[in-house]
């Protein structure tokens, strides 16, 4: 479903990403992770068309975004969701209106037809009844369900999703996190996550690839089951058992 090759990314004379390639398969959760600047939203934004590399190639379903003109981009943009961090609802309109947005914009459908898609999407992150509040009416996990009623809202083939659970109480973040499993075992929707919850990368993802700054790129890659104990890299393993490296560090004589 998305093919990165030899992708580099900077911001003026500074490099982010150097040389990076990867896959994301059909139906699969690939989460991206990764310590504080090392590029995981610099990658987003590049695979999502907000940003075009200095060199390399991204693929999104048969569209290469990096060399389409405007309409093969805009083709590549109708197979994707994107659920920013915030939400990033329009305050001033419903959730119904929020939602329907990009079916006004990308189909020819009737206005009953938009409703009655808009109340199916909102039913399916169980926000049915709930389609004339305000964004400033809900909680914050409901304002990440209806943003994500949104990004689905034209049936995309994949599916990016920006630290999906950040500033979520457990309770409601294991909500989310079982609603993605259900979007993607339900319709097979290809997911990529941003993000730094080790809940979600053990729980929900399929494979993650792990970006370092030092390196500028993919420092591991691979099932974090296996790599929490198994990655000949000590960084690698850190990452995935915080509790042991805070143990570690506790028995260092004071």
């Amino acid at each position: 479903m998305i093919q990165v090759r030899n992708l580099e990314a900077r911001y003026g004379d500074t490099p982010i990403l150097e040389d990076v390639s990867f896959d994301v398969h059909g139906s699969e959760i690939l989460a991206i992770i990764g310590g504080s600047g090392c590029g995981k939203t610099t990658l987003l934004r590049h695979l999502v068309g907000l940003r075009r590399p200095q060199s390399g190639h991204i693929v999104i379903a048969g569209h290469d975004i990096t060399q389409a003109d405007e309409e093969r981009f805009g083709e590549a943009q109708r197979n994707i969701g994107i659920l920013f961090q915030g939400g990033a609802l329009f305050g001033s309109m419903t959730i119904a209106e929020n939602v329907a947005l990009p079916i006004q914009e990308y189909t020819d459908l009737s206005p009953q037809a938009v409703s009655a898609l808009v109340r199916m999407k909102l039913s399916s992150v169980d926000l049915a009844g709930y389609e004339n509040h305000l964004p400033s009416e809900l909680s914050s996990g409901m304002i990440k369900r209806a943003a994500l009623a949104r990004a689905l809202a034209l049936n995309p083939e994949i599916l990016f999703l920006d630290e999906p659970t950040a500033g979520l109480d457990p309770v409601i973040s294991a909500e989310i996190e079982e609603l993605i499993m259900r979007i993607n075992h339900s319709i097979g929707t290809t997911m990529v996550i941003i993000t730094h919850s080790l809940n979600i990368i053990f729980k929900v993802a399929h494979r993650i690839i792990m970006l370092d700054k030092s390196v500028k790129g993919i420092l591991a890659e691979g099932d974090p089951k296996v790599l929490k104990d198994k990655s000949p890299n000590p960084a690698v393993r850190r990452f995935f058992n915080p509790q042991a490296t805070i143990s570690q560090r506790s028995a260092w004589p004071r």
